[in-house]
């Protein structure tokens, strides 16, 4: 498996604009080390007890995305290093990763998850709950976290029409959201969608962040 040759062909794809989360879950160290060695600094995780071993003992320069569903009782142990929450599903995460935020004297960038799929195995606000959270306001309260823009993860399917229109859904909903309840709040500007089955789709569609991990690490044991 050679993780450098297989990031470099990915990295080759990624237009200026693009950044390359890693998707460093279920691997070894020795794996991540090796794209680090690469020159890749930005690494996704989904379980925090893992994330937090890695975090002990690998470079302190390495980005940290959690891009898992996270659990409210589990932010307190990511909060003192997370470089960005990516999978915020609903308005109490956003409270408590604020409130551990907080705790911390720090500020944790942070992406809404939509739900864009067709299946309902996925997470994520639906466009209409996230539209009204966000109108609502509350949120402009919450001095310890910053929106910085929306994620979501296509159907698992061959289809490419249908990952298209997904992700082209996201998109719009997005740049409607910049128009109105988001104009003139700098920090939203990511789109993140697209893994190593459909990047490329998704960077047709606008994508400005990516999450790959089986095209640069291979499969999971």
């Amino acid at each position: 498996m050679d993780i450098q040759k297989n990031l470099e062909e990915v990295l080759s794809q990624l237009p200026p604009h693009v950044r390359l989360v890693a998707v460093s879950k279920f691997h070894p160290n020795e794996a991540i080390e090796a794209a680090y060695a690469a020159g890749q600094r930005i690494f996704g995780e989904s379980r925090e007890q893992e994330l937090n071993l890695k975090q002990a003992t690998l470079p302190k320069d390495i980005e940290w995305h959690f891009i898992g569903h996270l659990q409210t009782n589990k932010v307190k142990y990511i909060a003192p290093y997370i470089a960005m929450i990516d999978a915020v599903d609903s308005y109490k995460l956003l409270v408590e990763i604020n409130r551990q935020a907080a705790r911390c004297g720090r500020v944790i960038p942070c992406l809404l998850e939509l739900h864009i799929a067709e299946e309902d195995t996925k997470y994520g606000f639906t466009f209409e709950s996230c539209r009204q959270m966000l109108e609502e306001g509350k949120w402009r309260e919450l001095e310890n976290v910053t929106i910085h823009g929306v994620m979501g993860m296509a159907t698992n399917t061959d289809d490419e029409t249908e990952i298209r229109r997904e992700f082209g859904s996201l998109r719009s909903y997005f740049n409607e959201l910049k128009q109105t309840v988001m104009n003139g709040y700098e920090p939203f500007r990511e789109i993140s969608m697209g893994m190593s089955h459909d990047y490329l789709l998704a960077i047709g569609e606008g994508s400005t962040m990516v999450r790959v991990g089986s095209k640069i690490f291979g499969e999971r044991e």
